[in-house]
């Protein structure tokens, strides 16, 4: 939701007649109670999924359309989740105007100044106040934000998001094809991974609490893309926020902003479980663990993207997964089978991931 304001917006495009003309209908029947001028409708922005984000001008300020074709795409969790977000008093869009069936929302606006644009500018104090920022609004989500009737970040699903690796990375971007003892390693892995994920303890997970989802705006930061919230294991979110895939930090700030995490959530009483809670090099682990599987689930979904989906800017993306993906994998003696896996693809060896930023 980037775009700057014009006198002349860009064309929407509508591939679909049919689709265009439901749009048209509804934007015409929910502009005059929200004071929009509809001929200023223009593209936003758009995501890895199927949906689409338009601008449109209105008396008391601008608002967000979300395009969401059915059956690809689901607009009730969205709806749910804000709801909820709303509820807890962070900064999330609010659903001002619906039409669930078509998947069409209208939405408040929070702004054009992404988290990523801001810290990519930032000096290293400015990163670490909208950092902290994002600490505390995350501590503050995982207190306040009910899981109660969210999907269960369970086995089933941890597993499915680590096939994509081997089934989209390997297979499809690289056409290698893993031999009896490298599948049983990669097998072996996925246990460790997924045991360590659900000996954590849940709560609602965001899956991509990271720079391009925030905003900066007051209240800080706007929180963006939660459809996909969980009820899943703690570490997940710090772990998107300081490993992402356009920025990288230091090790040094990570520690330091995951113990800033650690510290301020064992005083809110969020149930870090009994090996977390007293053991910050526990919690690093496991947040280094639950990182890897994301890491390898972001792997396979960037090289998705490309095969399936047409959009083959995203693998330019993968040297900084696999850096991460490696990087771990030295790390940890369970973790280091996969290093045989990682670098026929990533090409380069196991010493190169710390230093590549």
């Amino acid at each position: 939701m980037t775009v700057s304001r014009s006198s002349h917006p860009t064309p929407i495009a509508w591939p679909d007649p049919v689709r265009q003309r439901a749009f048209t209908a509804w934007i015409e029947s929910v502009a005059g109670a929200h004071g929009l001028r509809v001929a200023t409708l223009e593209p936003a922005s758009a995501d890895a999924s199927f949906r689409r984000y338009f601008r449109v001008q209105g008396s008391a300020g601008p608002c967000i359309v979300m395009d969401a074709p059915p059956p690809q795409e689901d607009v009730l969790p969205f709806v749910d989740v804000a709801q909820r977000i709303t509820q807890a008093g962070l900064n999330g869009p609010r659903v001002l105007a619906s039409d669930l069936q078509h998947g069409f929302l209208l939405l408040s606006d929070l702004g054009q100044r992404l988290y990523l644009d801001a810290l990519r500018a930032a000096t290293a104090r400015e990163a670490d106040a909208l950092m902290r920022d994002a600490i505390d609004a995350l501590l503050h989500w995982q207190q306040h934000v009910p899981c109660t009737g969210l999907p269960a970040y369970d086995e089933a699903l941890l597993a499915r998001e680590l096939a994509l690796f081997p089934d989209w990375c390997v297979q499809r971007e690289f056409g290698r094809t893993w031999s009896e003892a490298e599948t049983q390693r990669w097998q072996g892995i996925c246990r460790v991974l997924i045991d360590s994920a659900l000996a954590q303890p849940r709560v609602t997970v965001h899956r991509d609490w990271m720079p391009r989802n925030l905003m900066v705006c007051t209240p800080n930061p706007g929180i963006l893309d939660f459809q996909d919230a969980v009820c899943g294991p703690i570490t997940y979110d710090m772990a998107s926020l300081l490993r992402d895939a356009l920025l990288s930090w230091d090790e040094e700030r990570e520690i330091d902003w995951a113990a800033r995490y650690w510290s301020q959530a064992k005083r809110a009483g969020l149930p870090l479980g009994e090996g977390m809670s007293g053991d910050f090099g526990e919690f690093w682990r496991a947040l280094e663990w639950m990182g890897l599987q994301r890491h390898l689930k972001v792997l396979g979904i960037f090289c998705r993207l490309k095969h399936r989906d047409g959009k083959a800017h995203y693998v330019a993306d993968l040297p900084r997964f696999f850096a991460y993906a490696t990087k771990v994998a030295t790390r940890y003696a369970p973790l280091r089978p996969l290093l045989s896996l990682l670098e026929p693809l990533s090409g380069f060896k196991s010493t190169e991931a710390f230093s590549m930023r």
